[in-house]
């Protein structure tokens, strides 16, 4: 569904809400709980102050041990109640609005018909998921290859995390609501926290073994800098909330003051950014596996296999030699499948430490291993990911006239995914093939990832942030000024 569609009906919900309350608003019943021994109701006292005439009491009885009072609005106005018997007191600010709704506790307290505004919530929150998956799927549909969908995961992970954590039959006010939803978007990054550590724990030492294993390079330690971040992110508030609380500066124990909305705020805007980054980032992982798990259809013409590095004699490396076995695996199960044969790419260009182009090493191992020379086409001029596509599909087109080739391209299974989407911004649709790779690979690829979809779509991201942190910076607003009023 589209945005302004979005709009348009969460203007629709809160009209319905707002006529709702104004039909059953004129009355509302207090329910009090009556103290043991006092339980006749013309020992309860009922007071109020100058601006009594604001509302009347119609009814007022006792049932189930609770005594109930039913008030009636008559003007605009805001009175203080007082219930008393004996040394029992209960004492309810009463707010009576311009159509004659009743308020209770503050500005935007509650008030009967209230209830269906977290019923509204949740319906519309409920919505904008069904019409996020729909993108999702229709996407996914067109190519799994696509930041995007990393983007539209993310958002399902988020947005069932705010639904689930809902609480629709504890809410009777707008400002019940309000506080709901902020928490519910904050409590995400509450809980994840643990997880978050043991996580930036594993990364970090699946990152130290990385660096042992293969060299010191600022990309082995992106996982440990991503998890020092998110777990100083979480605690930061906290931190910082506990600081305010010690300062004689800013009085944040005031309720009613400025001083503790803004700590509320600045908490749930940086759990909330939070939140949104780990959704993403859990996103990227489950797109990740996904792509590596996926096995192509049985009908390719071509598989590309993404060289890397050799070793110093021209023979192929674990790592290319796993690329390139599984691309042989997949011939095999597609051949014993359909029948079809299927033409190697072998793709890679000579680097300057190396004795032979990566392509030619590919294909001498390819003709070791029983593969006919005519069903290898060698690209050797690549020097990247991009490339290899860009050159091999020409090549394709070079040597064989065919418009449209069905690809599939092999490459180690935490590379599927960015390999896809780098063949994908050329307009070239293929299928992915992983080959397995040693653990301490996985993690620091799924940060990987998490980092390249960040950036990728920086601007949109920034923006959905920036929307998020307006909306709860003005229920923050909403929450203080219900309080002031």
């Amino acid at each position: 569904m589209k945005k302004k569609y979005l709009v348009i009906l969460g203007v629709v919900l809160i009209l319905i809400c707002f006529i709702v309350t104004i039909a059953s608003g004129r009355q509302y019943t207090l329910v009090i709980p009556c103290i043991q021994g006092e339980e006749n109701i013309e020992n309860y006292d009922i007071s109020a102050d100058q601006n009594y005439e604001i509302f009347r009491v119609t009814d007022k009885y006792i049932r189930d041990g609770n005594l109930y009072i039913t008030l009636n609005s008559v003007s605009k106005g805001k009175a203080y109640i007082d219930i008393s018997s004996g040394e029992f007191s209960h004492m309810d600010i009463v707010y009576v609005h311009r159509f004659g709704i009743i308020t209770i506790g503050n500005y935007f307290g509650r008030a009967n018909g209230s209830f269906i505004i977290p019923f509204a919530v949740t319906l519309y929150l409920v919505i904008i998921l069904a019409s996020v998956i729909v993108r999702y799927r229709k996407d996914m549909k067109r190519s799994i290859y696509r930041y995007e969908n990393i983007r539209h995961l993310g958002w399902i992970v988020y947005l069932i995390s705010l639904i689930l954590g809902q609480r629709v039959f504890f809410i009777s006010s707008p400002v019940d609501a309000i506080r709901s939803v902020m928490n519910s978007a904050a409590d995400f990054a509450v809980v994840a926290l643990p997880f978050a550590f043991v996580v930036s724990v594993l990364v970090s030492v699946s990152n130290i073994v990385l660096v042992f294993r293969e060299g010191r390079n600022w990309r082995n330690l992106l996982g440990v800098i991503l998890g020092i971040i998110i777990c100083m992110a979480t605690i930061s508030p906290i931190i910082v909330s506990d600081l305010l609380q010690k300062s004689t500066i800013l009085d944040v124990h005031n309720e009613c003051g400025i001083a503790a909305y803004v700590d509320i705020g600045l908490t749930n805007v940086v759990l909330i950014a939070v939140t949104y980054l780990e959704c993403i980032l859990i996103a990227a992982i489950i797109l990740t596996v996904k792509a590596a798990r996926n096995i192509p259809s049985f009908n390719k013409d071509f598989i590309l296999i993404l060289g890397c590095q050799i070793h110093p004699d021209g023979s192929l490396t674990p790592l290319l030699k796993g690329r390139t076995d599984r691309a042989m695996e997949f011939a095999e199960m597609q051949e014993k499948a359909t029948g079809k044969k299927i033409i190697f790419v072998p793709s890679g260009g000579k680097g300057s430490d190396e004795v032979v182009a990566e392509g030619q090493a590919i294909r001498n191992y390819l003709v070791e291993n029983g593969i006919p020379e005519e069903r290898i086409i060698t690209e050797d001029r690549s020097e990247n990911t991009f490339q290899n596509m860009k050159f091999s599909l020409e090549l394709i087109k070079d040597k064989i006239n065919v418009s449209e080739p069905k690809l599939a391209f092999s490459t180690t299974s935490y590379h599927v995914f960015r390999s896809g989407i780098l063949a994908e911004q050329q307009g070239i649709h293929a299928e992915g093939i992983g080959s397995k790779t040693k653990s301490y690979f996985y993690i620091n690829a799924f940060v990987r990832e998490f980092i390249a979809t960040v950036y990728s779509e920086w601007k949109t991201h920034i923006k959905v942030v920036l929307e998020m942190v307006i909306f709860f910076l003005m229920s923050d607003l909403i929450l203080y000024l219900s309080n002031i009023l």
